[in-house]
């Protein structure tokens, strides 16, 4: 999405548009991984950003919204459990990233991106190892990444309530892995994660 104050002409005034890019979602069992492309509003700082495994849930919750309220611009997208099973979790993290950069409304002047990886851009793009703590841009993305995954993570909950999806966001805690073991695979599972597809091969040999 593109904020409303965004002056289309901001590129011609030498304005650098920063695209700030991060995921969510590559270690859990389970759902989509998320990535959010951001590009911050100098002059409307928000205060308190960081890397959203630093902040609290509550903390992300609160910025979420000042994120999208005052970015310039913002976007999310995910890559599907199938995707993943197909491509592997990097290179559906990297398909991700790339659609929320389609995303935008407005054409970034540079991207990074957090970590030592680039998806394919149009755009001249960096990779910063831990970025979201030192880079804003990517510090708003990871937030926006983590509280919409997050999202999508209580919305599976409330349907499948026995998997306890809300409370571990999908990681392999014990308690996922013992009830992951009690009901069952379901659909919404990466087939191709070791603890899974363990599963589903002692599933087979019975």
């Amino acid at each position: 999405m593109t904020s409303d104050l965004f002056m289309p002409n901001a590129r011609d005034a030498g304005l650098m548009l920063v695209c700030g890019v991060d995921e969510a979602g590559r270690g859990p069992l389970c759902g989509p991984v998320v990535a959010a492309a951001v590009i911050l509003d100098p002059a409307r700082p928000i205060d308190g950003l960081n890397d959203s495994k630093k902040l609290s849930e509550r903390a992300r919750e609160r910025l979420a919204p000042l994120i999208r309220e005052r970015a310039l611009a913002w976007a999310i997208a995910e890559a599907s459990v199938d995707e993943i099973d197909q491509l592997n979790i990097l290179h559906a993290s990297l398909l991700a990233m790339q659609r929320a950069v389609a995303g935008l409304g407005i054409a970034p002047t540079e991207v990074l991106i957090d970590g030592n990886r680039c998806p394919q851009l149009p755009y001249p793009a960096r990779a910063i190892v831990k970025g979201d703590a030192t880079e804003p841009s990517i510090s708003a993305a990871s937030i926006l990444a983590k509280t919409a995954r997050d999202e999508t993570m209580r919305v599976l909950d409330a349907q499948w309530p026995q998997y306890g999806l809300a409370a571990h966001k999908g990681y392999p805690t014990p308690a996922h892995l013992q009830a992951l073991q009690q009901h069952g695979v379901a659909d919404f599972y990466r087939r191709s994660f070791a603890p899974v597809r363990r599963l589903l091969d002692a599933d087979v040999r019975r």
